[in-house]
């Protein structure tokens, strides 16, 4: 039985890892796969047209699938096809998501039980959205969360729009039917065109057809660039293939002034028609000209666009998320029973779930160029701070094989990626840097170092959540076993200590350097320097024999507070130089996280005769010997 509930857990975690591999649910003739890979500039970074998929519906419905009104599942690209090349198929898909629809006040609109919406549900409202978006606050950390609502609604229509009309003219259905016999008949009007022009501003005789047909051509194609979201045109190798990307309306506009038509532009055009004709052998071998011509161009970069794509599809964040939660089921589960082939087989799960989850990290590091730089953003902190903790759990469990370390590195693992997934809600997550933190050596130093001093100062408090559990309600949680949690929490807040110390200095090093001061009292400066005190006040207080077992215990889980503050809270304030992650929708967790710390504070306060445990049995029955004792003693004096 042991031995088959340890292949059991280890066939449920290969069963998690295959499920990233598994063939598409709907099979195409269309070559998905190469067009979803195509590269496009947005963003200042070149990325494939499926990393453009994903973030647009993320953005948009905060998820990566729509289902159409017939109860069809579409993945992300073959979303961006509806879109892009059958937008009246895509105005009938929900993709639009209102969380509080009835809070808008807007008549018509709201549908029971209904939170995401089609374009077309939207389209009769459009006057009344853009009324009370004009209204609202204009001032966005300011805003109120209805007029974030509205806010968040006017701005994914107008994403949803440019993304729409990215590769052809806005125009209706009969248009992207002959758009190559537009674009041949626009660069044969160009230079009568231009005559024409010429005589009328001459006041001479001139073709009035002729050069209305020109003029409406140059309108359409100056809108055209002015709202297309992606740059689909690189410049004419040999050249930094990151230069000079157009977008299609303004290569059109281009050919105006002597230049050649770009044949990018007309192969999309080819794709459109294709796609629209049900014509999967032209779209197929479009796709891979297309693939070809940029491959013979800049061939140093289609092997990163292509790996940004695998990646995509593996999406190994939400498979160790997955396998954090088998993770820590698995050690509850052998806690009460099988305790040894449980708690093995959760050791290599965990083992498992670490190197997809660093192997997700250094592929992030490759797609960006940034080698050694684990965090550039917030969305990447959060990753980064859930490996650091599971690192540490991994040394843990390898010391004390008691289930502990893998429970909280999988709990503190899950937790982070989840708060990961939220912030990717915003966009692009391998955005390009701001100017002032563009600086690899110390986004690979002090980031680095800072960050892993929030790894270690939440897993502190995660044992010390774990100690309240367990000592509460758990039979098995012996003297020994507090005794090791104890000794956990304590080696764990030196580590916490050492690194924030170190990466505080760096950072007013880089400060110095980038701002002219050291040090200047900005929120987030002052987090970093509350972590660092609330690290000694709970190491002195230890060694000072000020505090005991739950003293520790609480004082780690007011670590974790601080640590919540200085990472996530201080940019909720929304000022300061390095208020870079702003989020108001953060406000809520963080109060929230706040709230839940002091509730397990209290409960380690509880009396000693409230703990199930033989540990607070033990420490219950010396207390009221103590008491006793103290008692006879005051009796005889």
């Amino acid at each position: 039985m042991k031995k088959f509930v340890f292949t059991l857990i280890l066939i449920i975690a290969a069963l998690i890892v295959a499920s990233a591999f598994k063939p598409a649910n709907n099979p195409s003739e269309f070559d998905l796969a190469s067009f979803s890979e195509l590269p496009v500039q947005v963003g200042g970074r070149i990325k494939p047209l499926d990393s453009v998929a994903r973030n647009t519906l993320l953005v948009l419905a905060a998820r990566q699938k729509v289902i159409t009104p017939k109860g069809v599942t579409l993945s992300p690209i073959e979303w961006f096809m509806d879109l892009t090349m059958r937008p009246e198929m895509a105005d009938t898909y929900r993709v639009f998501k209102i969380e509080f629809p009835d809070d808008l006040g807007i008549a018509g609109l709201a549908q029971k039980g209904q939170r995401h919406y089609a374009f077309n549900d939207l389209l009769p409202h459009f006057d009344e959205i853009l009324r009370l978006y004009k209204e609202i606050n204009p001032e966005p950390k300011k805003r109120s969360p209805y007029e974030q609502q509205i806010a968040d609604l006017n701005d994914g229509l107008t994403l949803y729009h440019r993304v729409m009309h990215s590769l052809h003219p806005v125009g209706t259905p009969e248009r992207l039917d002959r758009l190559v016999d537009e674009y041949q008949s626009y660069i044969s009007s160009i230079e009568p065109g231009l005559v024409a022009l010429r005589q009328q501003q001459a006041g001479e005789d001139y073709d009035a057809e002729l050069l209305s047909r020109f003029i409406q051509f140059g309108d359409d194609y100056l809108k055209l660039s002015k709202t297309a979201y992606l740059r689909v045109v690189p410049p004419i190798a040999p050249v930094d293939p990151l230069d000079d990307w157009k977008n299609i309306g303004l290569e059109l506009l281009d050919v105006m002034r002597g230049d050649n038509l770009s044949p990018y532009v007309t192969s999309y055009a080819s794709l459109t028609m294709a796609y629209r004709l049900d014509q999967p052998e032209m779209f197929n071998q479009t796709v891979e000209e297309l693939r070809q011509r940029f491959i013979g161009e800049f061939p140093n970069d289609i092997d990163r666009v292509h790996f940004e794509r695998v990646f995509n599809q593996a999406q190994p964040f939400y498979l160790s998320m997955q396998l954090y939660v088998l993770i820590f089921l698995t050690v509850c589960i052998s806690w009460l029973r099988w305790p040894k082939p449980l708690a093995k087989a959760a050791f290599w799960v965990l083992m498992l779930a670490f190197t997809i989850h660093t192997l997700g990290l250094i592929s992030r590091m490759y797609i960006q160029e940034r080698y050694g730089v684990f965090v550039t953003n917030l969305y990447s902190s959060a990753v980064f701070v859930g490996w650091g903790a599971v690192l540490l759990g991994v040394i843990l469990e390898k010391f004390y094989k008691n289930g502990v370390g893998a429970a909280m590195a999988s709990l503190v693992g899950f937790c982070t990626l989840i708060i990961a997934h939220h912030l990717s809600m915003s966009g692009d997550t391998l955005e390009m840097m701001r100017a002032v933190l563009d600086s690899n050596f110390w986004l690979a130093t002090h980031v680095t170092v800072i960050t892993f001093g929030y790894s270690a100062m939440f897993f502190a408090g995660a044992l010390a959540l774990i100690f309240t559990v367990l000592g509460l309600f758990s039979k098995h949680f012996s003297k020994e076993s507090a005794k090791s949690i104890v000794s956990m929490v304590y080696g764990i807040t030196c580590f916490a200590t050492l690194f924030s110390l170190v990466g505080t200095i760096l950072g007013g090093i880089w400060a110095d350097q980038s701002w002219g001061r050291f040090w200047g009292w900005d929120p987030k400066e002052n987090g970093a320097l509350m972590i660092v005190i609330m690290g000694a006040i709970v190491l002195h207080a230890r060694w000072g024999g000020i505090v005991k077992e739950r003293g520790l215990m609480a004082l780690a889980i007011c670590g974790s507070i601080v640590t919540v503050w200085s990472w996530f809270g201080t940019n909720l304030l929304g000022v300061g130089l390095h208020a870079y992650g702003f989020t108001s929708s953060g406000f809520w967790w963080t109060i929230g996280f706040a709230a839940s710390q002091i509730f397990f504070i209290c409960l380690l306060n509880l009396p000693w005769r409230y703990w199930r445990s033989p540990f607070g049995v033990d420490k219950n029955r010396r207390e009221r010997k103590a008491l006793l004792t103290a008692a006879q003693e005051g009796e005889k004096a």
